[in-house]
């Protein structure tokens, strides 16, 4: 499947880009909306909390002397003052704190998402934009671009739209070197030296590393200032329209949309994923 590429002002680029069969072609049937469904159920799952709690008798202050006489006072025997059918006494299997996740296996995870996408573009509601960023964040910048994309023949400004993006990924900071514990006996002290040589060109290509990774950080972070952090902050205040990351893009998601924006990138970065 191709689709045409269009910029941020809604103009056609002269250009296709290839959506893979793999992913955005499948040939959908009840075995794919049951792994759907499945999906959204782990994810609404994954939302509830499940702090929710009632003390049972065991958990309800007061006193454990017997409150009345066994026989003789003409009503139904009671040994505590927290028993459960007394006003103020314990619940009786009430809710415990408890985790409402539930695990999917990995094929099935992917094969959700794929099943989403596919249906997603079965439907004609893709659109594939540039690659674009915003040098700050402004709700009538991101207000621009859903009044230039048409989804037939409206606009995307009262349409529920999910702008999917390709988010740079955060550069991760050198591991320091573990210096080798010292031995005890003099036998291992030649062994000793050797692991102390290695430690010091470890440490000397970690103080290397270190550098680069400092000297590259800012314009790191400046390239995802722009290129994501922005572009969501834009769309916070706008109720119809979300921004998400390709990498971390779920099932939900994809269905909670009525129209799909995917950047070049994001495409190909789903391609990579999915395939």
């Amino acid at each position: 499947m191709k689709l045409e590429v269009y910029n941020i002002n809604g103009k056609n680029l002269g250009r296709k880009v290839e959506l893979p069969d793999s992913v955005f072609g499948l040939e959908l049937n009840e075995k794919h909306d049951h792994v759907v469904y499945l999906a959204v159920k782990k994810y609404l799952a994954a939302q509830r909390q499940g702090t929710h709690k009632t003390k049972g008798r065991s958990e309800i202050k007061g006193s454990t002397k017997k409150i009345k006489k066994q026989k003789g006072t003409g009503t139904a025997r009671a040994g505590s003052i927290k028993n459960p059918l007394f006003r103020g006494g314990g619940r009786t299997f009430g809710p415990v704190p408890r985790d409402y996740s539930i695990q999917l296996n990995k094929k099935v995870k992917k094969l959700a998402r794929k099943s989403a996408l596919s249906s997603k573009a079965q439907e004609g509601g893709i659109i594939v934009v540039e690659d674009f960023t915003f040098d700050t964040p402004q709700t009538k910048s991101y207000l621009s671009l859903l009044s230039s994309l048409k989804q037939g023949d409206n606009d995307l400004t009262d349409t529920k739209s999910l702008l999917v993006l390709d988010a740079p990924e955060f550069i991760v900071a050198p591991q320091k070197p573990q210096l080798p514990a010292r031995p005890r006996g003099a036998k291992k002290r030649a062994a000793f030296a050797e692991a102390m040589k290695t430690y010091s060109s470890q440490l000397n290509q970690y103080k290397e590393e270190q550098k680069t990774y400092l000297d590259s950080l800012d314009d790191h972070m400046d390239k995802i200032e722009k290129g994501y952090e922005n572009i969501v902050l834009s769309s916070r205040n706008l109720k119809n329209a979300s921004v998400a990351d390709a990498k971390t893009l779920n099932v939900y998601q994809i269905l909670n949309a009525n129209c799909l924006v995917v950047s070049e990138s994001a495409v190909n970065r789903l391609a990579e994923m999915l395939s």
